[in-house]
């Protein structure tokens, strides 16, 4: 048995792409997963999986199981509970970041290609930092999301890569819920 994270990427943003989180247990457990949990209603879900499957597998069949009960195309990125303690636990901005809500989490489907940061100049976004990780890119924005520039410089077009981003309290709070 394993336990994972999915982090459903742009739901319940304005009036498009709307799904309860009801609708989101039920499918998850209909795709056969159990303990499932989900967290706020911006597509956050924890749940129990048989066996050891790949996280991008786990992420596809939620994907088709999105599109078939829903008609939405969206993307998830799937990260086991171990996944999830190790990106806490790399938390590069833990001695800097004194607001959780500014400090986000971006979780990448994969790892961005080499090169596709290149030109990307840190300090010409100070305050704002940023670290990438293999799978996982940490931004730290004490002026907020909202009139961050660095946000709008690591799109997922630029990434090359689809992303979904969490907030610290998010963060710690999912992997609390996935024990």
């Amino acid at each position: 048995m394993t336990r994972y994270v999915a982090l459903l990427r742009g739901i319940n943003v304005g009036k498009s792409n709307r799904v309860a989180m009801a609708t989101l247990r039920g499918l998850l457990e209909r795709l056969g997963h159990s303990d499932v949990r989900t967290h706020l209603n911006s597509g956050n879900a924890v749940f129990t999986v048989a066996g050891r499957p790949a996280a991008a597998t786990v992420a596809k069949k939620i994907e088709r199981g999105l599109l078939d009960e829903t008609g939405l195309t969206l993307r998830v990125v799937v990260r086991s509970r171990d996944e999830l303690a190790a990106v806490v636990d790399a938390n590069p901005f833990a001695d800097v970041a004194d607001d959780p809500a500014r400090l986000l989490v971006a979780f990448l489907a994969e790892a961005v290609p080499t090169g596709r940061l290149d030109g990307i100049e840190p300090d010409a976004f100070a305050p704002e930092q940023f670290y990438l990780a293999r799978r996982e890119v940490y931004l730290w924005l004490p002026g907020g999301i909202q009139a961050s520039a660095l946000t709008k410089a690591l799109s997922d077009q630029r990434l090359g890569v689809a992303a979904t981003s969490r907030n610290w309290n998010t963060v710690t709070k999912l992997l609390e819920l996935a024990g």
